[in-house]
């Protein structure tokens, strides 16, 4: 057995809201040094995230991260398990070869991050619309855990984030049932790597870069005077030869005329 199987240790914590989730998350990261796997959903708004690393910073992240969910009265369990099998990785949805396998860069990224969890679309929907037209925020997309649980994941800054949420709350209950909401005012890159993003901003962000590498060679002849130069000169020269010319035919018809007369 390898020191690193040998030291390697996997948390999980279950809550039964999202932005509960997101936020023990978010506290485990923080915490200790973990690597957010990512998240399982079993239906029944269930969620579960999952961390990796050492045993000692995997028991410590997973405290805190229960802590918080228990703050919110939405912890449902927890666990702590050293040295995993192989077999489990291959089997589970806990092995850090998925990260790998998840898009992480979008025009998003870096702002604070807003959770609005209700129970039926109608209501989240309805939320959604009311934050965008009272703050400056982005609706990066959208999450359903099953029981008719709905969550809305907003993007800005920590001020309007805040102001789009407490406006979304009003909205979300006079359509339907408000579950929980969450602010994550710093997100870590683990965080932004697994938090649902709508495949629109994805998209967004990918553009980008292959429009500035199409431009870039167009620009090339542009930054070279040199060989622009050259062919002026020749140009000059051309324009006295023809205006040379020009007298010789001009001097040519005045001895014609002449010869004529």
């Amino acid at each position: 057995m390898s020191n690193i199987h040998a030291e390697s240790a996997i948390g999980l914590i279950s809550t039964r809201s999202f932005p509960a989730m997101v936020g023990t998350a978010d506290m485990m990261i923080k915490s200790a040094a973990v690597t957010l796997v990512g998240y399982e959903k079993i239906g029944g708004g269930y969620c579960t995230a999952v961390i990796r690393g050492r045993f000692p910073d995997v028991k410590l992240a997973v405290a805190a991260g229960a802590e918080v969910a228990q703050q919110m009265d939405e912890l449902i369990c927890q666990s702590v398990i050293s040295r995993p099998f192989p077999n489990l990785d291959a089997v589970l949805p806990i092995s850090d070869r998925i990260l790998a396998q998840i898009v992480g860069k979008s025009k998003l990224n870096n702002l604070a991050i807003g959770l609005l969890e209700t129970r039926g679309f109608p209501a989240m929907v309805g939320a959604m619309d009311a934050m965008l037209k009272t703050a400056d925020i982005y609706v990066a997309g959208y999450e359903k855990t099953g029981a008719g649980f709905c969550t809305a994941i907003i993007r800005g800054t920590v001020s309007n984030v805040t102001i789009a949420l407490d406006v979304g709350m009003s909205a979300a209950e006079s359509i339907g049932e408000l579950r929980s909401i969450m602010v994550i005012p710093r997100p870590l890159e683990d965080l932004e790597r697994t938090i649902p993003t709508a495949s629109y901003w994805l998209e967004q962000a990918l553009v980008i870069p292959k429009e500035e590498e199409k431009q870039q060679p167009l620009a090339i002849p542009l930054r070279l005077p040199q060989s622009v130069s050259v062919p002026l000169v020749e140009v000059e020269v051309v324009e006295v030869e023809i205006a040379n010319t020009t007298e010789e035919l001009k001097s040519a018809e005045n001895r014609s005329a002449r010869d004529l007369e």
